[in-house]
């Protein structure tokens, strides 16, 4: 080591084993008027009973593997590092984890910060309950990201997540089955400009025989299945994305298991019997979405204790939330 400390700090900082794990290696700084985009872990697991309940370890397995990914966008050509000011803001404090209500409340209240000063959030969960309350702080009525009105949602899912129809989900009311449905009726989701894109697999009972979507459809979402998405292909499926959404604000979530199970095997909702999206199609859907007015957005139901050897599924959801951190910087870059 030289007599300059600062210096060496410096020199060492580009590589992803130095240091204490951040986010893509950015500041850790607590204070969301600070950023333009926000980076969060959101570590919660007790909305959705139903499955195994480790994806409070998400947001520590991405911290750990970000910080070898390139900043620079090699379609997009530009680094969101140099466009916005994007810190890592910690985790949500949970201090009643396995109680989901009081979680939901505590997420919302997080985000409130955040939609104060205008910071947007890129979030890593958690199950996919954490998408109610953030959408709650950050759209809707009184909600300065949004502009005080509801925003469009795009939701990437094998699960449409919308059972409006079932008062709880073994327990849990805000659960990941229900805020697709309750964030529309509370008034954050427009669902008459939103799409949930990627639906797939048996239906759950014999009352669903006709196919996915149907709770989605009768609340106003257009939804695409994995079907459909293969008969339309990537740029028909995003011309509907885009006409549909249009100038509103919105939000996207990406809930892993919209990938197939070759792509991401360390899901907490894995659908092995239906083909789901190859890393290639996510990411140039996500890519297509570039110029519209995104106020944040989160990916979801990483399990790390069930990855591969190599953590490609934890690798994956880094290559997501890098791809919302460039699509929210590529738009103040452009504005």
């Amino acid at each position: 080591m030289s007599n300059d400390l600062d210096a060496d700090r410096k020199s060492s900082q580009s590589w992803y084993w130095w240091g204490i794990p951040t986010f893509f290696r950015c500041p850790w700084n607590e204070d969301p008027a600070a950023a333009d985009i926000a980076l969060v872990g959101v570590p919660h697991s007790s909305g959705n009973g139903s499955t195994e309940r480790d994806q409070h370890l998400g947001p520590r397995a991405v911290r750990n593997v970000s910080g070898f990914y390139r900043r620079v966008h090699g379609v997009h050509g530009f680094s969101p590092w140099d466009v916005a000011r994007i810190n890592d803001l910690g985790d949500v404090p949970l201090p009643e984890a396995m109680n989901n209500e009081a979680s939901v409340r505590d997420i919302e209240a997080f985000y409130m910060r955040l939609d104060a000063t205008g910071s947007r959030p890129v979030s890593i969960g958690g199950d996919h309950s954490i998408t109610g309350p953030i959408l709650k702080a950050i759209a809707g009525p009184g909600r300065n990201l949004s502009g005080g009105k509801p925003c469009a949602l795009i939701h990437f899912d094998a699960h449409t997540d919308s059972y409006d129809n079932m008062p709880h989900w073994l327990g849990a009311r805000r659960s990941a089955a229900h805020w697709a449905a309750y964030t529309v009726n509370e008034g954050a989701v427009d669902p008459s400009r939103s799409v949930q894109v990627g639906m797939r697999g048996h239906p759950a009972s014999a009352i669903h025989a006709g196919g996915v979507g149907g709770s989605s459809r009768a609340l106003g979402y257009r939804v695409i299945t994995m079907p459909e998405f293969e008969n339309l292909g990537i740029e028909a499926t995003l011309k509907i994305i885009r006409e549909r959404v249009g100038d509103m604000p919105v939000y996207i979530t990406f809930d892993l298991d919209s990938l197939d199970p070759s792509v991401a095997p360390g899901v907490s909702n894995l659908e092995p019997g239906f083909g789901g999206f190859s890393i290639r199609e996510a990411t140039r859907l996500l890519q297509g979405l570039k110029g519209l007015d995104i106020i944040g957005g989160d990916v979801v139901c990483l399990m790390p204790t069930k990855d591969s050897p190599n953590q490609i599924t934890a690798q994956v959801a880094m290559v997501m939330m890098f791809e919302m951190i460039s699509l929210i910087a590529a738009r103040k870059r452009e504005t």
